[in-house]
């Protein structure tokens, strides 16, 4: 059911934008040419494609709150999956095992290649 109300909102939103991009603008937009007279003339496909636009945004949002309802509802019932939840560590019990001690540094080397002078 979610799955099939996503597809026909994803209908509805190309048909929206279509039902826009259609409609005159003040840069011209993609308006649609026609006789002077009847459905499609200048004012006649105004009213229609205001109405579709109207029509076809209010069935976006419904949908959008349907599905959203869905959503929660699948959601509800599941529980957090703690599986990789870490244990703390006492504060008094070593992080890391004790490591022997570093041995004492090395001279200094010279540049050139020789041991300098201490």
């Amino acid at each position: 059911m979610f799955i099939f109300i996503t597809v026909v909102q994803a209908i509805v939103a190309a048909l929206l934008v279509t039902v826009i991009l259609m409609q005159k603008s003040e840069g011209g937009g993609l308006g649609v040419g026609g006789s002077p007279t009847g459905l499609m003339s200048a004012r006649g496909a105004a009213d229609f494609l205001t109405r579709s636009t109207a029509i076809l945004a209010t069935v976006f949002v419904v949908l959008s709150i349907v599905l959203a309802v869905l959503a929660v509802r699948t959601t509800s019932g599941r529980s957090i999956d703690t599986s990789l939840q870490r244990t703390q560590v006492p504060a008094s019990a070593p992080a890391v095992p004790a490591e022997a001690p570093a041995a004492a540094p090395a001279a200094p080397v010279d540049p050139l290649g020789g041991a300098t002078k201490q």
